[in-house]
């Protein structure tokens, strides 16, 4: 927490009030609802001291929600009718946690209704489950509306896991974020679990000539092929994102460089100079990923498309 909030007070001013029309504001509730930030950290932590999954999820949460109709909290709308919602398509299903922004939202209607949007109760959900994993904390600027569609059929333009770095590239240029950004915020995935079907691609029937990918260590390869066999039929197999897949650290960058990370679009980071030159940074550098991350992250929560402020998150008023 110390290395947290006074550090990054600057980069933070600079990212909301340069934002353009509907910037977002670091007192956005200061009258309405004062209390917003405390009610929300509490909820997360409660869920928390249950469940030591749940920062991974509300951060990957956040992250989908961002990605696919900006910032609107679309990410937590039930399937109605006909309509197959994001929560509902194949990259999503396993998120879970759910129950937490919920349970945030009732606290918060209780204590000052109609005025805080389930987008911005995600967005700080996700900043309180970083500094609960041992990370930086910030100051979270808000004013994010709620949005009204949610489709699954989006969701096919997130970032996959097999990704080449030109892919991953024009992901993340499309939503305005750069390749410092796509670096920065790849260091999410030192939080977490991954199933097999994440990592399948690079441990078996890699290409023609080779079975495991090359990039892969060898004896890491090994281990994932123990835990997920070419026929694996164990729907919760898989491996943690790295050893310490709890705490909010550099370890995921220090992998990359060993060759020991889960997905293809991790190794992919080498690919370019200034990509590579940034994983070496942070690989030594906690401190450079911290200041680096906030930036990016609190850039990419500025995204944000929604008309309404929801009663209840998993429906639209």
């Amino acid at each position: 927490m110390a290395f947290g909030v006074a550090l990054f007070s600057s980069i933070l001013i600079f990212l909301v009030f340069s934002s353009g029309v509907n910037a977002l504001s670091l007192n956005y509730y200061a009258k309405t609802c004062p209390d917003v930030e405390l009610i929300v950290t509490n909820a997360v932590k409660a869920a928390v001291s249950r469940d030591k999954t749940i920062p991974a999820t509300l951060l990957r949460m956040h992250f989908h929600d961002c990605f696919i109709r900006g910032c609107d909290g679309s990410v937590l709308l039930n399937s109605k009718g006909n309509n197959k919602a994001e929560k509902d398509a194949t990259p999503n299903l396993s998120l879970h946690g759910f129950f937490v922004i919920d349970n945030a939202k009732k606290a918060v209607e209780k204590a000052c209704p109609g005025m805080v949007s389930c987008a911005d109760i995600l967005a700080l959900a996700a900043r309180d489950a970083i500094v609960l994993s041992g990370g930086p904390s910030w100051y979270v600027p808000k004013g994010r509306k709620d949005g009204r569609i949610s489709r699954a059929s989006e969701v096919s333009t997130l970032p996959s896991p097999t990704f080449n770095l030109s892919q991953l590239q024009k992901t993340f240029s499309q939503r305005g974020l750069s390749l410092d950004d796509l670096v920065a915020l790849s260091g999410g995935h030192t939080l977490g679990f991954a199933h097999c079907a994440s990592f399948q691609n690079r441990i078996h029937n890699f290409s023609a000539t080779d079975d495991v990918d090359p990039n892969l260590h060898p004896t890491f390869a090994s281990k994932l092929k123990g835990k997920c066999p070419l026929h694996n039929k164990v729907k919760t197999a898989g491996a943690p994102m790295d050893p310490s897949s709890a705490t909010f650290d550099n370890t995921y960058y220090q992998l990359i460089l060993q060759r020991k990370t889960l997905f293809s679009s991790d190794h992919s980071l080498l690919e370019l100079p200034k990509t590579k030159e940034l994983v070496y940074r942070f690989a030594r550098s906690k401190h450079a990923f911290w200041q680096a991350f906030v930036k990016s992250i609190t850039k990419m929560s500025n995204i944000n498309g929604g008309q309404e402020i929801r009663k209840d998150c998993r429906v639209v008023n």
